[in-house]
Order: structure tokens, then C-alpha cells, then sequence
């Protein structure tokens, strides 16, 4: 890299002296190396169809750049309709003035290189939906001023580095859909608003403390085990929580759905167990949407999530009546979707001549009751066709239930 870097230099002299060079030399070579590794995907329209090496002004000519006082500050790599492909060269660590680096989806490979840790004004560092691979560099973490580290979408192994999540300026990290191992770090010290590491092979339980900033928290499709930290029911700001399809257990935090600002929340396909609970919630909430499904939840349906546009309560082991507020809610339109199929449930209070609204979906096959003449419901084909559960089976689940 270091001769590439020395032949670029060479290059940029042999430039004819009356064509005004407008920006920082070192900042020059590094952009002449950017062409020399990445390749253009795009046949009829390459995004470095504009990067001439003799125009008179890159900052103005360049696509993707902005400068200030000759300095290149921000560098946006492609386009959704210009990708590229090769690898990201060390020599981006010669802008640094830089303070967004952003790389479009392409097919871009090899790993991250370390020398962006050089970068010491950088703030965005966005490199989605490419096939870079490797390790998270630890030596990122040097970036004190970052605010988004974006590496989604790519073929990224290793554990998170651990003091990644103390950058003192981190509000938005998102590291999805890579195949990252290990623990996640033990503490997050990060003024994190939004933390998505969905779809990779973390293993172990979720951090006891995390930044009460938190709006956005998304950790499904992974190995994750133990019970849900308490710490859950203090992010008074979380809007949106996906712990799904983990290995879970133990009972949920007893506040957790009072939280305000809570609407949609999907723990489904784990190993819960106990019941819903109580808690004070502030009424209906268009477009929520709260998914238990596929756990060992057990007791009686509490009220708690009246009013919950989308539920999913199927495919658990709850008993007793439903509760007739989550009727009155389908009635009334507030909940649209309401699914508690392959339970334990021996009653729903729904009059006969009670007409629910088209849009609604109902369904309680699979309990331990035969549906009254009035419920029509609209069922999912994973349902299956038995509406009402053997005798025997309920016979045991409710000598068992105490």
C-alpha cells in the first residue's frame, strides 16, 4: 500500500502545473487510490465517470465529495444504482479532515482497514449491505467523536470489541445480519439511542445495565440465554424492542408494558414463562404491535395489553377466560389482529349477534372451548384445522396448572 500510495504522489506531480489543483495534495492521493481499488458495477453509467484526474476542482466535479477549504470532509462511495465492487484502501486514512464515510450496498470485500481509526474527526462511518469480512476493528474505538457506526450486511466475524460501546459520542450502532460471536460487552457506557446486532451468533444473557437513552433495542435471531434483566422496564424512552427468537426463559420484567413510550414489542419464540402480569398502559397505540407467541407464558390473560393493535398471544399455555376488554378492543377496532390459538383457554365473552369488524382478525382454535357461533374467526394456516384441544390434554393441563 505504501508504494501504491508513492506511485499515486509521483502521479499527482506529473499533473500539468496550469491546472489548478484545488484541494490538499495528500487528500488527492488518497482519492486516486479510492479509483485504483474500488471498480465500477454499473457498465452505462460508472459512478467514477466524473472523477477526471486532471479537473481543475474535485470538490466541485468529484461525485460523492464535499469539501471545506480544500479539504475533503465527506465521501460517499456508489449509489444505490452505481454499486462497486474491490476492496476499501488504508490510504483513507490520509483525509483527515474527514467526518462522514459512506460506502454504498455493492460488492465490496476484505476486511474494514485499520487505519480508519486514523480518522480522528470522523462522526459517520457507514458501510452496509457489502462482503466485507474480518474482524470489527478494535482500533476503531479510537474514534472518540463517532455518532453512527453502520457495518450491517456483511460477512463480519469476531465478538463486538468492548470498548466500542464506550465511545462517549455513539448514539446509533448497528452491526445486523453479520456472523458475530461471543458475548455482548458487559457494559454499554455509549449514549446509545438505537442498537440493532439482529441476525448474528451472540451468545450469552443481555447486559444487566444498558443507557436509559435507548429508543430502539434489537437483538432477535441469535443465542442469547438467561432472563430478561430488570434493567428493561427503566429505558423509559424504548420505543421498540426485538428480543425474538432467542433462548430466553424465565418470567418477563413486571412493569415492562407500562413503559410510555413502548409500542411494539416482539419476544416471541423463546423460552418465557410465567404470566402477563399487570401494569397501567396509556390506552390504544396505532400501528402497535406485540408479539408472545411461541413461549411457555402460563396463568391467566390480564388486561394489561388492551388496546394492542397486533397480538400475538398464540401457541403458549395460558388458561381461563379471555379477558372481555380484549373483546370489547376487537370490537371497537382498536385491535385489529388478535391471535390466542394453542392455549388453554376455556371461554371467550362474545354475545351471540355480536358483529366484530371486517378488518379483524380473531383466533382462539385450539383451546379448550368450542368457539361460540358468533366468533368468526380468521385463523393463520399454521393453526392448523383442529378447533378445539383433546379432552385429556386439558383435563391434565388443568390438573397441573396450580
Amino acid at each position: 500500500m505504501a508504494t501504491l500510495i508513492l506511485v499515486l504522489q509521483l502521479l499527482i506531480l506529473l499533473i500539468p502545473p496550469s491546472l489548478p489543483q484545488n484541494l490538499h495534495p495528500s487528500d488527492l492521493t488518497a482519492l486516486l487510490s479510492i479509483k485504483a481499488t474500488l471498480t465500477d458495477l454499473s457498465p452505462t453509467n460508472p459512478f467514477f465517470s466524473t472523477w477526471n484526474l486532471t479537473a481543475p476542482d474535485p470538490c466541485s466535479s468529484f461525485a460523492g465529495l464535499t469539501c471545506t477549504l480544500h479539504r475533503v470532509t465527506a465521501l460517499s462511495l456508489g449509489a444505490p444504482s452505481f454499486p462497486l465492487a474491490g476492496t476499501l484502501p488504508a490510504s483513507l486514512s490520509l483525509l483527515t479532515n474527514l467526518t462522514q464515510l459512506l460506502l454504498s450496498p455493492g460488492l465490496v470485500t476484505g476486511p474494514i482497514p485499520l487505519q480508519l481509526a486514523q480518522l480522528t474527526n470522523l462522526r459517520v462511518l457507514s458501510l452496509p449491505s457489502n462482503r466485507l469480512t474480518g474482524p470489527i476493528p478494535t482500533a476503531l474505538s479510537a474514534l472518540r467523536h463517532l455518532h453512527t457506526l453502520d457495518l450491517s450486511c456483511n460477512q463480519l466475524s469476531g465478538s463486538v470489541p468492548p470498548t466500542l460501546t464506550d465511545l462517549p459520542q455513539l448514539k446509533i450502532l448497528i452491526l445486523a445480519s453479520n456472523s458475530l460471536s461471543g458475548t455482548l460487552p458487559k457494559t454499554v457506557n455509549s449514549p446509545l439511542l438505537h442498537l440493532d446486532l439482529k441476525d448474528n451468533k451472540i451468545r450469552g444473557p443481555l447486559p444487566s445495565s444498558l443507557p436509559s437513552s435507548l429508543r430502539y433495542l434489537s437483538l432477535s435471531q441469535n443465542l442469547m440465554w438467561g432472563p430478561l434483566p430488570n434493567g428493561l422496564q427503566l429505558l423509559s424512552e424504548l420505543a421498540f424492542l426485538d428480543l425474538s427468537m432467542n433462548r430466553f426463559a424465565g418470567p418477563m420484567p413486571a412493569q415492562l408494558f407500562s413503559l410510555p413510550a413502548l409500542s411494539n414489542i416482539f419476544l416471541q419464540r423463546n423460552n418465557l414463562s410465567g404470566g402477563l402480569g399487570s401494569g397501567l398502559r396509556t390506552g390504544p397505540v396505532p400501528g402497535s404491535i406485540v408479539d408472545l407467541s411461541h413461549n411457555s407464558l402460563s396463568g391467566e390473560l390480564s388486561s394489561v395489553l388492551e388496546g394492542v393493535e397486533s397480538l400475538f398471544l398464540n401457541n403458549n399455555r395460558f388458561a381461563g377466560e379471555v379477558p372481555e376488554a380484549y373483546v370489547k378492543s376487537v370490537w371497537r377496532g382498536s385491535t385489529r389482529l388478535l391471535y390466542l390459538q394453542h392455549n388453554y383457554l376455556t371461554g371467550i365473552p362474545l354475545q351471540e349477534g355480536v358483529v366484530l369488524p371486517d378488518a379483524a382478525s380473531l383466533c382462539v382454535s385450539y383451546n379448550c372451548m368450542v368457539p361460540p357461533p358468533a366468533v368468526v374467526m380468521t385463523c393463520p394456516a399454521s393453526a392448523g384445522g383442529v378447533v378445539t384441544r383433546p379432552a385429556a390434554q386439558c383435563s391434565v393441563f388443568g390438573n397441573t396448572r396450580g
